[in-house]
C-alpha cells in the first residue's frame, strides 16, 4: 500500500451484530477512544480525506461498529466512543455486548489502536479499554492525540505518564499524533502495516 496515495477509502457498513460484519477477510484495525479524543480526525488524517469519518460536536454519536475499507487491503473499525455521561446505562450495556461479540469472535482483528489525549493522564475508562484489549489478547498501539498542543520538551514526560498509567505491556507501542501537523502519521502507518502483514501470514 502506498500510504501517500490512498485511492480507495469508504465506509462499508455500520454493523451492530456479527451477521453484518464484512466477509472480505481483510485484516482489521480497531480504533477506540473516549468521546471527542479525535478518532474521526485520526481516520481522516490517516487516509488523507477531509470527511470520510464525520467529526461531530455531539459526543457519543458513534453507536455502531463502523467498518472503513482502506484500499481493499484492510479495515479500520471505529467502535463507539466511551465516557460520555449523557448515554444511558442501557445504551452502554448494549455497546458492551456488541464489543464483546466482536472481540471474542473476530479472527480478522490484528491490532487495537487506543487513542488518548496526549495532554492528560489517561482516564480510568482509558485504562479499562486497554485492559479490554489485553483480555482478548489483542496487540495495542497507543496514540497520543493533539500532540501539537504540547511543547516538544514535554513529550517524554507526557509519554511516560501515559505508559505508566496504562501499565503498557512490552511489545505494545506508543506514538504521538497530530491531525493538524500530521505528526506520527507515517510511523503509525508503518506499525499498522507490519501487523496486517503478520495477520495475513
Amino acid at each position: 500500500m502506498d500510504i501517500e496515495k490512498i485511492h480507495h477509502a469508504d465506509i462499508t457498513i455500520s454493523a451492530v451484530s456479527p451477521t453484518q460484519y464484512p466477509d472480505d477477510g481483510f485484516p482489521e484495525i480497531v480504533l477506540a477512544g473516549r468521546s471527542n479524543v479525535g478518532k474521526s480526525s485520526f481516520i481522516n488524517t490517516m487516509v488523507k480525506r477531509k470527511k470520510l469519518a464525520r467529526t461531530s460536536g455531539q459526543p457519543g454519536k458513534t453507536r455502531t461498529l463502523n467498518f472503513f475499507n482502506i484500499e481493499n487491503e484492510l479495515f479500520f473499525v471505529d467502535v463507539p466512543g466511551y465516557g460520555y455521561a449523557k448515554v444511558s446505562n442501557a445504551e452502554q450495556e448494549k455497546w458492551g455486548h456488541m464489543m464483546d461479540d466482536y472481540f471474542a469472535t473476530r479472527e480478522e482483528l490484528v491490532l487495537g489502536v487506543l487513542l488518548v489525549d496526549f495532554r492528560h493522564e489517561p482516564t480510568p475508562l482509558d485504562v479499562q479499554m486497554y485492559d479490554f484489549f489485553k483480555h482478548y489478547g489483542v496487540p495495542v498501539m497507543v496514540v497520543g492525540t493533539k500532540a501539537d498542543k504540547i511543547k516538544r520538551s514535554q513529550y517524554n514526560k507526557h509519554e511516560s505518564i501515559i505508559k505508566k498509567t496504562l501499565e503498557l505491556e512490552p511489545g505494545d507501542t506508543f506514538f504521538a499524533f497530530s491531525s493538524e501537523t500530521k505528526e506520527g502519521r507515517t510511523e503509525i502507518w508503518e506499525e499498522i502495516l507490519a501487523h496486517t502483514r503478520t495477520g495475513n501470514e
